[in-house]
């Protein structure tokens, strides 16, 4: 079993950042494939970044490429997202979720999901 939780979310104004952090405890750690998904109000969840279980490999949704980063500590069983440049469009609940297998950006591929962190852009 695997419990991922995130942190870190909040209110910024457009332009500014953030950095959302993901514990997740349980299984080996490295050996699991990280994604961070959103969901707006009204909205489907939806892909934002997944990044494999060695950090090797990162993949993004074409509307956070070159603001958005995700990264990892294995050593700390952590997953970062620091966001940049942030827009009125990227608020959301930001959910981070873990899958045993490799990356996928269907929310329904991932076993293991967070409780979400709040993330709001003020314009």
């Amino acid at each position: 079993q695997v419990q991922p939780v995130e942190s870190g979310g909040g209110l910024v104004q457009a332009g500014g950042s953030l950095r959302l952090s993901c514990a997740a405890s349980g299984r080996t750690f490295s050996r699991l494939t990280m994604g961070w998904f959103r969901q707006a109000p009204g909205k489907e969840r939806d892909f934002v970044a997944a990044i494999s279980g060695s950090g090797g490999n990162t993949y993004y949704a074409d509307s956070v490429k070159g603001r958005f980063t995700v990264s990892r500590d294995n050593a700390k069983n952590t997953v970062y997202l620091q966001m940049n440049t942030l827009k009125p469009e990227d608020t959301a609940v930001y959910y981070c979720a873990a899958r045993g297998a490799g990356w996928s950006r269907l929310p329904s591929l991932y076993d293991y999901w967070g409780q979400g962190t709040q993330v709001t852009v003020s314009s």
